[in-house]
């Protein structure tokens, strides 16, 4: 299977500290390579990045609207202002909305609950993916230049899929359509994305009463860096998470979790909000919002003891796989089972469209 990275993406020593670019999206990857000041070649990035302090990079990236994450230690996250920020804020900010729900709406258990997943990698997508397993009817949006060849076919599990471009008028007036016949919304936009096109949180009450509004962020809801772009392998470096990896491990170099755990515990979480609210929505038929973050998300992890002894992996069997197989651009697959089987069909339960 193909990298989940693009070549340029990785980590790299500038001239006091470690500094990771993230240029899996094409204009994160050209912002980056604006502020260096060089071609799209890997030799030609490092050393051009240890040329420059890791902040003065990451804030120069940043300002071009790019993406990069200085590694800090868990100290010095601690004494960050953004760090102080997030460990201030709660896992979950909840509201009870003041719109109710016009319908007589019955769950069983989730079957004609209407999610729209507007969606970023990898944490909304994980959400959506959840309740489609118990039952919900999922709609992904993308734009059409968004493209996440390897993970799509995962995350998309029990979806349908299309794409629109919400910057043309007609399509966001298509958008109003879908939201008034959504139950819940699952977004990972940053803040102020969805308000810049006429959809803030009120509207989409508005459109919807009774909506179950579920978002995330990268860095947190309060603070400097509140709205900041980011994605997980940045928040791990920033919070002190790849630090602490490679001093545990005793590498010479960054070392974040072996997973993307930010975006799936993150995902989970957002999917037992999304839960919560129906339930709350079932009894009063109010309007329910949820707000968390990766950075919240990494000092909650932070704060849990480390288990110094290492169980190791059980080899795969046979039984462990599925059994239909699939066709993928990679030839025949079968996907790992879920711990436990649901209704949903080991594959799409639509087709992208384009």
């Amino acid at each position: 299977m193909p990298s989940l990275w693009d070549p340029l993406s990785a980590d790299y020593e500038a001239k006091d500290c470690w500094i990771r670019l993230h240029m899996n999206a094409p204009h994160h990857r050209d912002a980056a390579l604006a502020v260096l000041g060089v071609a799209a070649e890997k030799d030609g990035v490092a050393r051009e990045v240890s040329r420059w302090a890791a902040d003065n990079l990451e804030t120069a990236v940043m300002s071009g609207r790019g993406c990069a994450a200085t590694m800090r230690s868990i100290a010095e996250w601690k004494v960050h202002p953004q760090g102080q920020a997030v460990a201030g804020e709660p896992l979950l900010h909840l509201s009870i909305g003041d719109t109710f729900s016009p319908r007589d709406w019955k769950m069983s258990p989730f079957k004609g609950v209407r999610v729209l997943d507007l969606p970023r990698v990898l944490a909304g997508p994980v959400a959506t993916r959840f309740l489609a397993g118990l039952g919900a009817e999922v709609l992904r949006i993308d734009p059409p230049w968004w493209d996440e060849p390897v993970v799509v076919l995962e995350v998309a599990l029990g979806k349908r899929c299309a794409r629109i471009d919400l910057r043309q008028a007609s399509n966001r007036e298509l958008l109003e359509h879908l939201l008034k016949g959504a139950d819940v919304l699952i977004h990972g936009y940053r803040p102020d994305a969805l308000a810049r096109l006429g959809f803030d949180a009120e509207h989409r009450q508005e459109l919807s009463p009774g909506l179950v509004d579920v978002t995330l962020d990268a860095y947190g809801w309060t603070g400097p860096w509140k709205g900041r772009r980011g994605f997980d392998s940045l928040v791990q470096m920033s919070s002190g998470i790849a630090d602490a990896g490679m001093k545990e491990t005793g590498k010479n170099r960054p070392t974040p979790l072996p997973v993307q755990a930010l975006d799936h515990s993150v995902g989970y979480l957002m999917a037992a909000a999304a839960i919560r609210g129906l339930t709350n929505r079932l009894k009063t038929g109010a309007g329910y919002q949820a707000r968390t973050s990766l950075a919240r998300m990494a000092a909650m992890l932070i704060c849990q003891p480390i288990a110094h002894t290492r169980k190791a992996i059980a080899p795969e069997t046979p039984n462990d796989l599925s059994e239909n197989v699939e066709k993928t651009a990679w030839g025949p697959a079968r996907r790992i089972k879920p711990r436990r089987r649901s209704a949903v069909t080991m594959g799409f339960a639509g087709k992208q469209v384009g």
